[in-house]
């Protein structure tokens, strides 16, 4: 387990009633944090795409340019459509 997702876990064994909503409460905080932290979540994914596709490419580099033509063709043909919407 990630240390970032042992502080959304209450600890077992609190007696207090106090001491375990002041717990809960922490995780519930740190859980609502986690998750609503885009920017951090967004570059988590990338960082793991971006992985990845390095170990794709050292593996099988015909694959790789082929994913990589594809997308380049993907992402023009979109600006491509969405100019000529906007000219119209």
């Amino acid at each position: 387990m990630s240390s970032e997702h042992r502080s959304t876990v209450v600890p077992s064994g609190i007696k207090d009633p106090v001491q375990l909503a002041r717990a809960e409460l922490s995780a519930a905080l740190a859980a609502i944090e986690i998750k609503a932290n885009y920017p951090k979540r967004i570059r988590r994914g990338l960082d793991r795409a971006t992985t990845k596709a390095k170990k794709v490419a050292a593996a099988k580099p015909v694959v790789a340019l082929t994913g990589l033509i594809v997308g380049a063709s993907a992402v023009g043909t979109a600006v491509w459509g969405l100019a000529r919407l906007a000219s119209r």
